[in-house]
């Protein structure tokens, strides 16, 4: 089953002023259709069925299962499209960090405030291209960054991290250039105002 394109499910200007429209519309209908693209060409090059079945998350966490010369197009194209693709739903204007996501980020990092400074050092110092994220793992929350369109799902011998995800910053220059030029921080300061908290519990609740 080829991999599509997600619907973003809402306008590219519902973050504005925080993420502007131009920036959304090129980033999900050019950037990730590209990865879209070679995504399905990568899974068809590999010559593996079973892979063909499977959703992009369930292939990024296998890539340790594929030949070596395969693995490289996969980890960047289908890791690319399953990054965008959560990113888009871990965004949203107007929801509000509580409950038990809130204590659990009080009990792990002391605070909300510390959490948020761990959170955006991570993101800052991501040289080059790359995600910061806030994963759980063995009954803990913890910040993870990953360079290129690496995911804690391809798990820490491929990309360093492990743990299930459960909101993710894209700090490639395409994700903030237009409105932010070389200002990461202010990008990243803005982050917080279109976090979708809902999305994030839920996915903790899962995670639990």
């Amino acid at each position: 089953m080829a991999f599509t394109l997600p619907e973003l499910g809402y306008a590219y200007d519902a973050l504005e002023p925080h993420f502007d429209a131009r920036t959304m519309e090129i980033h999900h209908g050019k950037h990730h259709q590209t990865y879209v693209n070679n995504a399905n060409a990568a899974v068809e090059a590999l010559g593996m069925p079973e892979f063909s079945a499977l959703s992009a998350d369930e292939v990024i966490s296998r890539i340790a299962e594929l030949p070596a010369d395969k693995q490289t197009a996969v980890r960047n194209n289908v890791g690319g499209h399953a990054n965008h693709t959560f990113f888009w739903a871990s965004l949203k204007k107007g929801t509000v960090l509580g409950g038990s996501l809130k204590a659990a980020i009080e009990r792990d990092f002391g605070s909300v405030d510390a959490f948020k400074a761990e959170f955006e050092k991570a993101a800052q110092t991501r040289f080059g291209s790359g995600w910061a994220w806030l994963v759980a793992e063995g009954g803990k929350l913890k910040v993870v960054s990953t360079p290129n369109q690496d995911s804690p799902l391809m798990g820490k011998e491929i990309a360093g991290c492990s743990g299930t995800p459960l909101f993710c910053l894209d700090v490639w220059e395409h994700s903030y250039y237009l409105k932010f030029q070389n200002r990461r921080p202010d990008y990243i300061k803005e982050f917080w105002n279109v976090v979708n908290w809902d999305e994030a519990q839920r996915r903790f609740d899962q995670a639990a």
